[in-house]
């Protein structure tokens, strides 16, 4: 029993030994551990610190540097504005110089004008003594010849009037010979401003595009048909481009000739109040409107005649002058242009005392050549002369036609004023515009190109000279001749005209047999 206790007390004390040992133990561990935490904490500090340090000392190299450009800036800157101010000084000095110079050089210029009066005065005092001397001898003289007769003394007395007046007379012609010219010339000026202020005639710059007004959406594909058939038709009858796009209830005319396009405008809005639209409809309606535009473009050449009062005028010059309303000069209306022109010429013709209706008629068939100046090779002013020549109008407005571009030296009062009235109406501002011209020509050269080529029917420039359609005589010209003519149509435009981008050339060529069922 006593050994069993007394292994039990050593067992014990093993026990409390050994715990306290390992207590011990992991103090001493738990020790080294925080020395080491503490060791790397206070080295983890010391990084930051000098990394602290380091972006502190950065940040102040940086702001120092920043510091310095700002200051080296601000002192260009006051450099320039002293360099400048020493310049401006240095120029004003100059200035000062000059004008010392000058000064100086106009003091000694006035003080020998003085020398020089002084002298002249002394010489005119000595010429008047000279004068006065000379008096005084031919009174002596006078005295010692007083055996002379009236008539003799009078004669010789009026001989020296009349040299003196002669000097001065001609000294009053040439003044007012200048007045005479200078009343001239304010008297043109003043009835050249007050006819140009009567005639306060309004001016257009036709465009190339018309817009055309749909009842409905639905329309739109009405006009296009099926497969494009309406609107195809449409554009072969009439040569106009017929642009649908998404613009509601509208679509757009594009032509550069604007006959062609009202003859479109016209025929789509009857074919859209009829309802009937088919490719047989679209031609019948096209040819009618046609027919009746030429009615109405004689009726507008009555109306024109009327308005200015020109009578007796021959029916041909008449439907000329219609065809004027729908034609443009750099891109002013012709027929407004001609009206404008027979005003201004009567209206200075009246200021100028001469007959106003023959002046108005000279002015306003000035331009009638341009009616057929496409078709007729030659200057307008030559081709219309002939024309009123043909047609019977009197010599002086034959002359003033060929004249008004002084193709034909001037030679009568009729002429000059259509050549001024001309002059008056094309320059004011607003009135012209030679990119539309130089373009109508472009396109007419396009055409014309196409139309010269054999088996051609017609040739029409659409969207606006990007594309062209050449129609050709299905009997003449088969379908690889068609091909081949493209192809040759396109080497000619390039080698002839020059034009911007590219230009698509279609040549169309279609066989249509029609039978009618009864």
């Amino acid at each position: 029993m006593m050994g069993w206790l007394l292994a039990c007390v050593l067992i014990g004390a093993a026990t409390f030994l050994g715990g306290y040992w390992l207590r011990t133990l992991r103090g001493r561990k738990s020790l080294a551990s925080a020395e080491l935490k503490s060791q790397q904490v206070l080295e983890e500090a010391g990084r930051q610190a000098e990394a602290l340090a380091k972006q502190a000392q950065l940040e102040a190299k940086e702001h120092l540097h920043t510091l310095r450009q700002d200051f080296e800036e601000k002192t260009k800157e006051r450099r320039n504005e002293l360099s400048q101010l020493e310049k401006r000084l240095h120029q004003r000095e100059e200035l000062l110089d000059r004008k010392l110079d000058l000064l100086d050089r106009k003091e000694k210029d006035l003080t020998d004008r003085d020398r020089q009066l002084g002298g002249r005065e002394q010489a005119l005092k000595t010429k008047d003594d000279q004068l006065a001397q000379l008096i005084v001898e031919e009174k002596e003289k006078l005295k010692t010849v007083s055996n002379l007769s009236m008539d003799q003394a009078k004669q010789l007395l009026l001989s020296r009037i009349e040299q003196e007046c002669r000097g001065e007379a001609g000294s009053v012609i040439k003044q007012v010979e200048e007045d005479t010219k200078r009343d001239a010339q304010m008297l043109s000026k003043r009835i050249l401003v007050e006819t140009m202020q009567r005639c306060a005639a309004e001016f257009t710059v036709e465009s190339t595009t018309a817009v055309v007004q749909l009842p409905n959406e639905e329309m739109k594909g009405r006009i296009i048909g099926r497969e494009g058939r309406n609107i195809k038709a449409f554009e072969l009858a009439t040569g106009v481009d017929l642009i649908v796009d998404d613009t509601p209830d509208v679509v757009t005319l594009s032509s550069f000739d604007t006959v062609r396009r009202e003859v479109a405008r016209q025929s789509l809005e009857r074919l859209m109040s009829d309802g009937r639209i088919h490719p047989a409809r679209i031609e019948e309606v096209v040819e009618k409107v046609r027919k009746e535009f030429a009615q109405h473009l004689e009726q507008e050449g009555e109306k024109t005649m009327q308005e200015l009062g020109s009578h007796n005028v021959n029916r041909e010059l008449i439907k000329l002058m219609g065809r004027l309303r729908y034609r443009t000069s750099y891109g002013q209306n012709v027929l407004i242009h001609s009206k404008e022109t027979g005003y201004l010429c009567g209206m200075i013709a009246a200021e100028l005392g001469l007959d106003q209706r023959l002046a108005r008629r000279c002015g306003l068939l000035h331009d009638i050549g341009k009616a057929v100046s496409h078709e007729v090779e030659g200057p307008h002013a030559i081709i219309g002369a002939e024309l009123a020549k043909k047609y019977g109008e009197a010599p002086e407005i034959v002359h003033a036609i060929e004249a008004h571009h002084e193709d034909v030296a001037p030679t009568t009062l009729y002429a000059v004023l259509t050549i001024v009235a001309d002059s008056i109406s094309g320059s004011r501002p607003g009135a012209r515009g030679d990119t539309l011209e130089n373009y109508v020509k472009r396109l007419q050269a396009l055409e014309a190109i196409c139309d010269s080529f054999q088996g051609v029917e017609k040739a029409y420039a659409i969207q606006a000279g990007r594309e062209v359609r050449v129609i050709v005589q299905p009997e003449r010209v088969t379908d690889l001749e068609a091909i081949a003519l493209s192809r040759e149509i396109k080497r000619k435009v390039e080698s002839s005209i020059e034009f911007p981008g590219q230009i698509k050339i279609t040549v169309i060529r279609e066989t249509r047999s029609i039978e009618y069922a009864r």
